[in-house]
């Protein structure tokens, strides 16, 4: 737990340990102690302030994915920003929600990354699908649902892996081999020339492809 605000850590502490299963290993008041904590225990993940002294969220973000690998990131802030959270997915962050939604959202947004599931804060996944659709649109690429480009297996394809599906299990879903399901979203990526997974994801839910 990153944040330069003790009190806002104890809170958080105290709703993540309300639950079965999950524990706080440790906590941290700036990017500093962060990586030292991160290093030292390898958590499972870390919920991290984007304003901090020391080093930033940003950096801290990309400095976890080159030093644990296996540890994910969540996001937390003050700031909505759709320009800040494309940065932060960039950097290898699995979600990214507000602090004033923390109350309703962070436990979610825990079990959605516990189960390799992206998860954004409600109206920053609609802003981000509203921008995706612009892109989209500006590159020649209708967004409809009807009009979709993509062929009903690859709309299949997209759909299970947003809703955080590996690549293997898809496959199993599918009824295809692993190597299939790869060639398919290889396609995709490439027809339409989505970036990042972040933008598959932006894509699912313009097409309410993302289950509830």
């Amino acid at each position: 737990m990153v944040d330069d605000h003790a009190i806002v850590r104890r809170g958080l502490r105290s709703l993540i340990e309300s639950q079965p299963g999950l524990e706080v290993c440790a906590e941290a008041a700036n990017g500093v102690e962060a990586m030292q904590h991160v290093i030292k225990d390898r958590p499972d993940l870390v919920v991290l302030d984007l304003t901090m002294p020391e080093k930033n969220g940003l950096e801290v973000a990309r400095l976890i994915r080159e030093e644990s690998p296996s540890t994910h990131v969540l996001i937390l802030t003050m700031h909505f920003s759709e320009g800040v959270a494309r940065e932060v997915l960039r950097c290898g962050a699995r979600g990214y929600i507000l602090k004033s939604d923390a109350d309703v959202e962070l436990l979610t947004a825990v079990r959605h990354i516990q189960q390799n599931k992206p998860f954004f804060t409600g109206k920053l996944a609609t802003t981000m699908a509203e921008s995706f659709v612009r892109d989209i649109r500006e590159s020649g690429y209708p967004c409809g649902n009807n009009e979709s480009p993509l062929s009903a297996r690859e709309m299949e394809v997209v759909h299970l892996l947003a809703n955080g599906k590996s690549n293997k299990e898809a496959a199993a879903l599918m009824g295809l081999s692993t190597r299939t399901v790869e060639s398919h979203r290889n396609r995709i990526m490439r027809k339409m020339e989505f970036r990042s997974f972040s933008d598959l994801i932006r894509f699912a839910i313009r097409n309410e492809l993302i289950l509830p």
